[in-house]
């Protein structure tokens, strides 16, 4: 999602026009209008007030994937198929002697 689309998906959720969210953030309603066409790009602190404005706030997450300790799947890959297959069995087995929960 780019700062254009996000901005008009919280605008809208926010119940504002572009005009008034302008005028509430100290900004025109053509660059409102500039931004959520992808005409340009905002600076951080104003995407940051735009969006404060209609109650929402920037907040960094992680990218999908990242933090994954891969190693285990780099070693499932350089098993054959029917390795793999075979791991599946044996952790089935290991899964069914848990004690299994209400």
């Amino acid at each position: 999602m780019n700062a254009g689309n996000l901005l008009q998906y919280v605008r809208r959720k926010a119940g504002l026009s572009q005009r008034e969210l302008g005028r509430r953030a100290g900004v025109t309603q053509a660059s409102i209008a500039r931004i959520e066409t992808g005409q340009t790009s905002p600076r951080f602190d104003t995407l940051d007030r735009l969006l404060s404005v209609c109650g929402f706030e920037l907040e960094p997450i992680p990218k999908r994937g990242l933090g994954i300790d891969k190693t285990i799947m780099e070693e499932l890959i350089r098993l054959t198929p029917s390795e793999r297959a075979h791991e599946a069995a044996e952790e089935a087995r290991a899964l069914e002697k848990l004690p299994r929960l209400r």
